[in-house]
């Protein structure tokens, strides 16, 4: 009898565990959507929920949309822009990054008002200032849409429309990127040849590696041919020094110095004094190649 009470006990018990812990998973009435794309070299993305019409009148003075009031440009929480770039909307100047979007609809036009994004509470944002406030015209379609519905489309190198549809209402609002004064700049500086950067990482490599140092002494110069860095005036001396020409060396050095100086790195200032001091006697004793110092490589 006590056995079958211990059991009966379980079964009950486990009973109230599965339904305690039990999910009953139901279709969204507003599905939220998130859309990503790249419109020139913008990237574009934006979150919504998605109302359907049920049946029921939607931009109307009476209807689920009121004509003339603030509206959450869908359902749910704050409807989300993100740019990557600067970019223009309705021909208004936005800054790269998060938008909650806000809108007004009237029976002729839109007002879009993008603020920047802080939290999915749209009523959070009703008594902020927005960052940038635009203006799109409404097109009256010949048959409903359903869904609430919000698209990118004619998409070219620097611009798009953002579409909004529902009921027998379309608006776009102009987008505009910047992509060919971007590729202009990429072309110039790849047609220009290697970077500052690049010249002293190859004579930094080739001078740690013992190849060939004319050609590291060179990359070097090319390196510090404009807005020297003491980092870098600093190797064209080790690479001079490594060949034997201790005059030339004694001179990056006293440069690699005064720029350190300037930036107030004490470690490139010891560094060099004790160079300057090293290759003047050196250079006095007619002396040898010095080899690079272990602390030195690829600094």
């Amino acid at each position: 009898m006590r056995k079958f009470a211990i059991l009966a006990f379980v079964a009950l018990f486990g009973l109230f565990s599965i339904e305690a812990t039990a999910q009953i998973n139901t279709p969204a009435a507003s599905p939220t959507q998130e859309t990503k794309l790249t419109v020139g070299l913008t990237d574009v993305m934006i979150k919504y929920s998605r109302p359907s019409m049920k049946d029921r009148t939607i931009f109307a003075t009476d209807g689920l949309v009121p004509l003339d009031k603030v509206w959450r440009l869908g359902a749910n929480s704050a409807t989300k822009f993100k740019f990557s770039d600067d970019v223009k909307v309705g021909g208004q100047e936005l800054k790269a990054g998060a938008y909650a979007v806000l809108a007004k609809p009237s029976a002729s036009s839109w007002e879009f008002m993008f603020f920047p994004y802080e939290k999915g509470s749209w009523s959070s944002y009703l008594e902020k200032t927005p960052a940038a406030t635009a203006t799109a015209n409404t097109v009256a379609l010949p048959m409903n849409v359903e869904t609430f519905s919000i698209d990118v489309n004619n998409i070219r190198n620097e611009s798009a429309d953002i579409m909004f549809m529902w009921e027998k209402t379309m608006v776009a609002l102009p987008l505009s990127v910047e992509a060919d004064a971007k590729v202009m700049d990429a072309i110039t500086k790849t047609m220009a040849g290697p970077s500052q950067g690049a010249y002293h990482t190859a004579a930094t490599y080739y001078h740690e590696n013992g190849k060939d140092l004319k050609q590291a002494l060179a990359w070097s110069q090319k390196a510090n041919a404009e807005n020297p860095k003491f980092w870098q005036v600093r190797r064209e001396a080790l690479i001079h020094a490594a060949m034997g020409d201790y005059a030339a060396a004694i001179a990056d050095a006293k440069q690699s110095r005064e720029l350190a100086v300037k930036a107030e790195y004490d470690e490139y200032i010891r560094l060099n004094d004790e160079s300057i001091k090293e290759w003047t006697a050196m250079m006095n004793k007619g002396g040898k190649k010095v080899k690079l110092k272990k602390a030195e490589k690829m600094k």
